[in-house]
């Protein structure tokens, strides 16, 4: 299940836990200050038909030295998040707890973050 609990852990724990570990210098002064749906994808992008099928969900990250740069977010969602957000159960628990470099990446000039559920 995608809900507002799972989008503020992405904000305020996991994007910014993930971009310590990294200890990217480009990255080093980054902070997050909002997750949101992609204004930019279209609504099917959100069923649960889409996101079976293609594996991944397009959000949007406010991230920067300010906060406010608008990054493109991609969840990609492995076999436990699949199911879990099938059966509308909560997806925090598939964000892994490993190091961040096996399941976070950033690329600050493409302005994109990509994070790899289980």
């Amino acid at each position: 299940m995608l809900d507002n609990d799972f989008l503020i852990k992405l904000e305020w724990e996991t994007i910014p836990n993930a971009l310590q570990e990294i200890a990217n210098p480009e990255t080093q002064y980054f902070w997050c200050d909002g997750v949101m749906a992609d204004v930019e994808a279209p609504d099917a992008s959100y069923t649960k038909k889409f996101i079976n099928d293609k594996r991944y969900l397009p959000l949007q990250a406010y991230v920067g030295n300010d906060g406010g740069t608008k990054y493109k977010l991609i969840l990609h969602f492995g076999p436990k998040a699949l199911s879990r957000f099938a059966r509308d159960l909560s997806i925090a628990e598939c964000i892994p707890d490993t190091h961040a470099s096996e399941w976070f990446t950033i690329d600050v000039q493409n302005q994109t973050i990509e994070i790899q559920l289980l």
